[in-house]
């Protein structure tokens, strides 16, 4: 089996997936994109395991872990976008600029908002 095939077809998913995180502006696609980077990892594991002739089989054990971390990245990913859309009502990433307490956010001397407590 010819290596240079698999691992250029790995490269070009992995230049769409950077060019997707890099371009993209909506959360989900920004997701989707990772998702596409570590597919194309998974692919370059799987043929240099192959190419090796490997007995141990390690880059397809070690594509087992990277698909079940992903599993699990996208599943905490797309749970973290919901509650920040159910909380700020967008999914643009320009638009979420502030992540944390909103009364960190209001200038040192100005008063704060009804019902919080000055710190």
């Amino acid at each position: 089996m010819h290596l240079v095939y698999p691992a250029v077809l790995a490269a070009l998913l992995f230049c769409v997936g950077v060019y997707g995180v890099l371009a993209r502006r909506n959360t989900v696609l920004v997701l989707m994109s990772v998702e596409l980077m570590l597919n194309a990892v998974n692919l370059n594991l799987v043929a240099f395991d192959a190419w090796l002739r490997d007995s141990l089989h390690a880059g397809q054990a070690l594509t087992l872990f990277t698909i079940t971390v992903a599993a699990a990245e996208i599943g905490l990913g797309l749970a973290v976008v919901l509650l920040v859309f159910r909380t700020k009502g967008t999914a643009d990433i320009d638009r979420i600029t502030a992540l944390g307490d909103p009364s960190e956010d209001a200038p040192a001397g100005a008063e704060p908002e009804k019902g919080q407590a000055a710190a």
